[in-house]
């Protein structure tokens, strides 16, 4: 996998496609995209997908969006992108990654463990906030799951 790469970017509204990948509602998106840092995922000099990392505490980094274009999935690349943010994030003093993701993402539970996190807490009925419900695999997604990675 060396031929993963991520690039700081600028000019996020390019990225909402990709952003929508991860995120069901582009209204709850346009509320955080143009904090923290995003990045743009490169496999093989390919635009693939975005990153975008949030810094609500000290030493904390938040994996707020990371999304993988669909041709790219299970090819291992979503793990490199956690590797290769990691490494950046714990150069740069940062003790512990989060990330959160719905109680319906099956998928998402799974890669996250695979990839070093731990289940760290929950935020109840998080999701009814969303404009508009959504499901996956059959349930409804209602609680963030908050998994946490030391650095």
């Amino acid at each position: 996998m060396k031929d993963v790469n991520l690039t700081e970017v600028e000019d996020r509204i390019h990225y909402i496609k990709d952003l929508l990948l991860a995120d069901e509602s582009e209204s709850v998106i346009k509320t955080y995209m143009n904090e923290g840092e995003m990045y743009k995922i490169t496999y093989a000099q390919q635009h693939i997908g975005v990153c975008l990392f949030l810094f609500s505490r000290k030493e904390t980094v938040e994996i707020k969006n990371i999304a993988i274009r669909p041709g790219f999935r299970g090819m291992g690349i979503g793990k490199k992108v956690i590797d290769i943010s990691s490494l950046i994030f714990q150069n740069r003093g940062y003790k512990e990654m989060l990330v959160g993701t719905a109680n319906s993402s099956i998928g998402n539970l799974a890669f996250y463990q695979k990839a070093g996190f731990r289940f760290h807490e929950i935020q109840k009925d998080f999701f009814l906030q969303y404009p508009d419900p959504f499901f996956e695999n059959g349930i409804q997604g209602l609680d963030m799951i908050i998994l946490r990675k030391a650095l």
